[in-house]
């Protein structure tokens, strides 16, 4: 049965994927105290990413933010691993956004709202959070878009 969140996510039309596996030495996140710190998580689906290149060049503004909330559920589904509910999010703290630019492209908060958007859809108030929109030269993999999130939980 689903809660809250993920009734909220379905009438989006999305769901929980699994947790993409890390693909070094890291876990996907790690909870300490009431937080769940996420790993970044990359906009990968089925195991793949569906396309690569650097933002302002291979890849459009728009494309980006699309994959951005990819990482966004990406990054849902490694609290889920450690939270065991994502009704347990008390709050979303922190975002950081990495977009892999081309060296003319300034538009990397508007990517990153791909990802703050959906925490809002799915969270309301509780989706309202700190951000930082970084534009780095190559992501791993060759990725366009990086994201990764703090959340607070619920006091057991």
């Amino acid at each position: 049965m689903s809660g809250v969140v993920e009734a909220a996510l379905a009438e989006l039309g999305l769901t929980v994927p699994q947790v993409v596996p890390p693909l070094a030495a890291y876990q996907p996140a790690v909870r300490s105290g009431v937080y769940v710190y996420t790993a970044g998580q990359l906009p990968m689906v089925d195991g793949k990413l569906p396309v690569t290149g650097k933002v302002g060049a291979e890849v459009t503004p728009e494309e980006a933010k699309d994959l951005a909330r990819v990482c966004a559920l990406n990054a849902l589904a490694a609290v889920k691993s450690v939270a065991g509910d994502l009704d347990r999010v008390a709050r979303v703290v922190k975002v950081v956004g990495f977009v892999a630019s081309a060296s003319d492209f300034t538009g990397q908060p508007a990517v990153l709202n791909g990802a703050s958007e959906l925490f809002g859809q799915v969270f309301g108030d509780k989706g309202v959070h700190a951000r930082s929109a970084v534009g780095v030269a190559v992501l791993p993999l060759d990725a366009p878009v990086e994201v990764e999130i703090q959340v607070e939980l619920v006091a057991d």
